[in-house]
């Protein structure tokens, strides 16, 4: 069975916020001769890994809004530097727009069922070149 997990991001004003800074920080591993791994680092380790690695991707929530997901390809627990035990929740580099979706604030992480998951946004050159208001209301229209 699939699981999704869905955190906030915090600090994106958008997708593009996010892109720009996972590219940043993939540029940087590289020039400094580490793996080109994309991951995010979470304190807590999801007990239900099995399932997420099952296809199961991280839900982004910008400024409220679940707004894109990336797929979940590893789910590494380590211990950082100070002794304090983290998780390094590993991503695919391809981010997948996303219909919008209202989200609460919340802390951490949560567990996302896949009928509770919002879709994937409709694709394209158009689509995606288009300004985020105009593409915001024509899903609301149903248009998208």
């Amino acid at each position: 069975m699939t699981l999704h997990l869905v955190k906030l991001c915090v600090g994106a004003e958008g997708v593009d916020d996010l892109r720009t800074w996972q590219a940043a920080r993939l540029k940087e591993k590289k020039k400094s001769g580490e793996a080109p791994i994309l991951a995010h680092v979470t304190r807590m380790v999801p007990k239900r890994a099995e399932e997420l690695l099952n296809g199961g991707s991280l839900y982004w929530v910008m400024k409220g809004v679940i707004r894109c997901r990336q797929k979940l390809l590893d789910i590494e627990p380590f211990v950082d530097g100070e002794g304090t035990r983290r998780c390094r929740l590993v991503l695919d580099p391809d981010i997948v727009l996303t219909q919008r979706r209202e989200k609460r604030p919340f802390q951490g992480w949560r567990y996302l069922e896949v009928a509770d998951a919002p879709r994937d946004a409709a694709t394209g050159g158009d689509v995606e070149e288009m300004p985020e208001e105009m593409r915001r209301e024509l899903e609301e229209l149903g248009l998208l």
